[in-house]
C-alpha cells in the first residue's frame, strides 16, 4: 500500500512540474506577442476555434468539414503568419533571455540617459523637434512596426542625425527598447484629451497619447520653443530642467513598481498644473 501511495505522490509531483513548465512557456509566449499585431491574429484564431467547436457540437457537417480543412493547412500558415514572433522567440532562446528577462543595470541606464540628454540638449538649442519614447513593461512592437526598424546601439550622434530636418527618419517618433534604438519614424496615437493646452502640437500630443495607452516614458523637444518636455501616464511636464529630467528618467527606467506607484500622484498634480 505504501508503494502505491509513494508512486501516486511522485506522479503528482511530476504532473505539477509539467503544468508549471507549460504554464510558464505560455506566459512567455504571450509576453513575446504582447504589443504586436500577432495579438489580433490570435483573436482571429480563437474565433475560428469557437466556430469549429460550435459546428462539432451542433453536428453541422459542411461547416465542420470546412473548419477541419482550415486547421489542416492552418498549421503551415501559422509558421508564415507568426514568422517574426517565432524568429524573435528563437533568438531570445539562443541568447538565454527566454527564461528570464535581463534587467538593465545602473551603468547601462546611466550611459543610455547620458547619450539621450546630450542629444536633446543639442536639438533644443537649435530648436530641432524630436520625440523619443522609452518602452517599459507594455510592449510597443505594434508601433515600431509602423516605422523603420533599426536595432542600433544608442549614441548621441546617431540620435541627433535621426532628427535632423529633411532626412528620411526625422518625421515621427523614435522608440527605445532596453538599451537599443528599436525603430525610428514611428506613428503614435494622438491624445484626444480636451484639457491639453492648445499650445501643444502634434509631437506633444503623440507623446501624451502613447503614455495613455502604455506605461512608456516620452521625451519631447519642441520645434517652436526648443523646450524639453517629459510625458508619463497621460500627463506632460513642459520645460523640464536637465537635473529633473535625468533624475526622473533614472527613476522611471530603473525604479521598482513601488516607486512608480508613489510617483503617479506627483505627476498627476504636475501635469494638471502645467496643462491648466
Amino acid at each position: 500500500m505504501s508503494y502505491f501511495t509513494d508512486l501516486t505522490w511522485k506522479e503528482s509531483i511530476k504532473d505539477i512540474i509539467d503544468i508549471l513548465i507549460v504554464s510558464y512557456i505560455i506566459y512567455k509566449v504571450l509576453n513575446m506577442v504582447r504589443g504586436t499585431r500577432a495579438v489580433q491574429l490570435l483573436k482571429g484564431i480563437l474565433v475560428l476555434v469557437v466556430i469549429w467547436g460550435g459546428s462539432t457540437l451542433l453536428d453541422l457537417y459542411t461547416l465542420k468539414w470546412l473548419m477541419n480543412q482550415m486547421f489542416t493547412f492552418g498549421v503551415f500558415a501559422i509558421f508564415i503568419i507568426f514568422q517574426p514572433e517565432l524568429r524573435r522567440g528563437l533568438e531570445q532562446l539562443g541568447r538565454g533571455k527566454f527564461f528570464g528577462r535581463t534587467a538593465e543595470n545602473d551603468e547601462e541606464i546611466s550611459k543610455l540617459i547620458g547619450e539621450v540628454i546630450k542629444a536633446v540638449n543639442y536639438l533644443a538649442v537649435r530648436k530641432i523637434g524630436a520625440l523619443i519614447v522609452f518602452e517599459r513593461s507594455t510592449g510597443l512592437n505594434e508601433y515600431t512596426e509602423s516605422g523603420i526598424a533599426m536595432r542600433s546601439e544608442v549614441s548621441s550622434e546617431l540620435l541627433i542625425n535621426i532628427f535632423i530636418p529633411n532626412t528620411p527618419l526625422h518625421d515621427g517618433a523614435l522608440i527605445m527598447q532596453g538599451s537599443q534604438i528599436a525603430a525610428a519614424a514611428c506613428y503614435l496615437p494622438l491624445s484626444e484629451n480636451p484639457f491639453i493646452s492648445k499650445e501643444l502640437g502634434t509631437r506633444h500630443r503623440a507623446a501624451i497619447g502613447i503614455s495613455e495607452v502604455a506605461d512608456s516614458v516620452s521625451v519631447v523637444v519642441s520645434e517652436e520653443t526648443g523646450q524639453i518636455s517629459l510625458a508619463i501616464n497621460g500627463q506632460i511636464v513642459r520645460d523640464i530642467k536637465e537635473e529633473s529630467l535625468i533624475s526622473k528618467l533614472h527613476q522611471e527606467l530603473s525604479a521598482s513598481s513601488l516607486l512608480k506607484d508613489k510617483s503617479s500622484a506627483f505627476w498627476k498634480w504636475r501635469g494638471t498644473k502645467n496643462n491648466g
